[in-house]
């Protein structure tokens, strides 16, 4: 396979480049921030990046925004993310952009390094490579974290009504309240469900969406 790597650390950088070689793999790229990687990425191809999710200018989350943005204008392209910690929003953001040709694994796995290789070439063929830590994590983040079982009876009725179509005064027919209301309940389902204005996102769509993906809970 094709590979770029990303990674800040020269050492590590020089040490995947060696393992992927003698796996018999064509490094085409080897850089040290996201930018970089993008360009790389653009220029050459390759069937895989292999990318640090932190990376300059500060060392937070600027691999994993670079991973998104290559996903995005290479769908084609796979991305192993390496970690040195679970970090459990990350994980889910890009395991949530595209279910082929992804992975992450904690850093410590490179020493493993038939694992490793093997978990390269699986992400690139379009599989998935999860890191054991990181399900675990990630299972237990959902049973932790359900911001529906915030809402209370009245507020599930108006999210209900919101998932239906229904605008503000519909819903106050509907339940026989006041417009104040329901602008009041739909402004604690915001913040319940970690929705700040945004001038990007329409919160009323997220809402929707949080409350879809929780099964449509019942009404109250």
């Amino acid at each position: 396979m094709r590979v770029v790597i990303a990674e800040d650390s020269v050492l590590l950088r020089a040490g995947l480049e060696r393992l992927l070689a003698s796996a018999g793999h064509t490094v085409v790229a080897a850089v040290g921030d996201g930018d970089a990687l993008v360009a790389a990425v653009d220029e050459h191809e390759p069937d895989i990046a292999v990318v640090d999710v932190r990376m300059p200018p500060t060392h937070t989350d600027e691999g994993l925004r670079a991973a998104m943005t290559v996903r995005e204008a290479h769908p084609g392209v796979a991305v192993l993310v390496l970690s040195q910690y679970v970090e459990e929003r990350y994980a889910a953001d890009l395991l949530g952009s595209n279910g082929e040709g992804v992975g992450y694994l904690l850093k410590d796995r490179v020493m493993d390094v038939g694992d490793f290789i093997a978990a390269v070439e699986r992400v690139g063929a379009g599989g998935v490579a999860i890191d054991s830590e990181v399900v675990q994590q990630l299972l237990g983040r959902r049973r932790r974290v359900d911001p529906l079982e915030t809402l209370t009876p009245r507020e599930r009725e108006v999210l209900a009504l919101m998932a239906e179509g229904h605008s503000n005064s519909a819903i106050a027919e509907k339940l026989v309240i006041t417009g104040g209301a329901v602008e009041k309940h739909v402004g604690s389902i915001f913040m319940k469900l970690g929705l700040p204005p945004s001038d990007t996102t329409h919160r009323r769509v997220m809402a929707v969406l949080t409350y879809l993906e929780g099964g449509e809970p019942g009404r109250g």
